[in-house]
């Protein structure tokens, strides 16, 4: 028995709610003994996909909370098995009544973490990229992560790969028949001409799409914010401003923010990573220099920075690295209720009095939006992972493509089919062992 059947051969069970009081939790349970912890807890098998009221019972048939049952018979089910379901009152100790009831069935045990999505996985239900989306589904905080991961989840990427994959098979096929068929160990000119027009369409839609990868991961990991500028600019009390409460300490002592500080937001459906940094000065003190060189550490990762100063102090520009760093850099005038006069710079707010807030919120989410294409809202490379598959399937695409029709039949082929061989990763038609276990491990325990 191999080491998928030994598994497969156990059922697992696990809450596929959070954890806590609540109104209702769930408990799910894949396997071959589905059948079995129904009819014994709850006293029937309920008709796939039909809803029943019934008591569950103990061990010693006494009652252990009243409860809405559901049976989903394989294959047509998440995990491709039988599966079951308890809703039950949200309570701790019915939650583990429940789950010490089931533990006692022989062959029954807790599932890992994502073991019911890799069962879906291993048993066809669902391919690596849509597992991806489910994944993203679950963590998304805002209005466009959703769309994103259920455009992945319902098949956008797998169908467009497949397609790549489906067209790089057919020009390895024309290779093919020129082998079998052809005395010759040279490419037909006409052949190379068919094959060549299929490559070079695959190479242009796959560059289309990584010159929208960047969105894509973005919308998944947030859109950083860098918060920069001279000590006691303002930079912790925006950071808590922006956060709705108090993330970052605040203080009139220069240097008091001595590490990096994130939090993730949700500005109008946009998800933005935002970072306090330390005060950018010359200093003796060790420890506040590495908060400053991790500051500029910062701005290789980042997509817009907030260069703040405030209406109190002398104002000097964005240092020279912060210049040369190719990020777009919004100035911004702080404090304004404790100065006389406002220099200029591109907004003058106060975080404390709330003046200008929803002028800078908008200036952020218009830059993000004109920083990448509206129509890079479809994008299909999410992960870099996906990103790394596509440039690897060029590099073979691109060496197909510049060979001459006088190359062997075997290179040019053998080109394609690695290729096709890269595309095939990103829905895990090839080994992606590694991927798979760092994948499965992130899903909570009923998932």
């Amino acid at each position: 028995m191999t080491r998928k059947d030994q598994a497969f051969s156990e059922t697992i069970f696990a809450p596929a709610t959070a954890p806590g009081r609540a109104g209702v939790s769930i408990i799910r349970i894949s396997g071959p003994g589905t059948k079995t912890a129904l009819l014994e807890m709850a006293g029937t098998l309920p008709s796939p996909r039909q809803v029943v009221l019934r008591i569950l019972k103990d061990h010693q048939n006494a009652p252990i909370d009243q409860a809405l049952c559901l049976y989903f018979e394989g294959p047509d089910s998440f995990t491709g098995e039988d599966v079951g379901e308890f809703h039950i009152h949200g309570s701790p100790a019915v939650l583990s009544a429940c789950l010490n009831r089931l533990s006692a069935f022989a062959g029954f045990r807790i599932a890992e973490p994502g073991e019911f999505a890799r069962r879906a996985f291993e048993n066809g239900k669902l391919d690596l990229s849509a597992i991806e989306g489910l994944a993203d589904l679950i963590d998304a905080e805002t209005e466009i992560q959703r769309q994103q991961a259920l455009r992945q989840l319902q098949g956008g990427l797998t169908r467009e790969s497949d397609r790549w994959r489906e067209d790089l098979i057919k020009a390895m096929a024309l290779f093919d028949a020129e082998l079998d068929f052809s005395d010759e160990a040279d490419v037909d000119a006409l052949v190379f001409a068919q094959a060549r027009e299929i490559l070079s369409q695959l190479a242009r839609e796959m560059r289309e799409a990584l010159s929208k990868a960047a969105w894509g991961e973005r919308v998944r990991d947030g859109f950083v914010v860098l918060l920069a500028g001279p000590p006691n600019s303002g930079k912790s009390t925006l950071l808590n401003a922006l956060a709705s409460r108090d993330v970052a300490i605040v203080s009139d002592r220069p240097g008091t923010t001595r590490d990096l500080i994130e939090i993730r937001l949700d500005l109008k459906g946009l998800p933005v990573l935002l970072i306090d940094s330390a005060g950018i000065r010359e200093s003796v003190d060790e420890i506040e220099n590495e908060g400053i060189r991790r500051t500029l550490e910062q701005l290789a990762r980042a997509d817009l920075v907030l260069w703040l100063q405030s209406s109190c102090e002398e104002r000097f520009g964005p240092t020279q690295e912060i210049i040369g760093s190719g990020c777009r850099v919004i100035e911004v005038i702080t404090q304004i209720d404790r100065g006389e006069g406002v220099s200029t710079g591109d907004l003058a707010i106060s975080a404390k009095t709330g003046f200008g807030m929803d002028r800078l919120i908008d200036l952020i989410s218009n830059h993000v939006m004109s920083n990448f294409e509206r129509g890079s809202s479809s994008a299909l490379l999410t992960r870099a992972r996906h990103r790394a598959a596509v440039v690897e399937a060029l590099e073979f695409i691109d060496r197909a493509i510049a060979a001459g029709h006088g190359t062997g039949v075997e290179l040019i082929a053998e080109e394609i089919r690695l290729a096709a061989r890269a595309i095939g990763k990103i829905t895990g038609n090839v080994s992606v062992d590694d991927v798979l276990d760092r994948l499965f491990s992130s899903f909570c325990i009923g998932k």
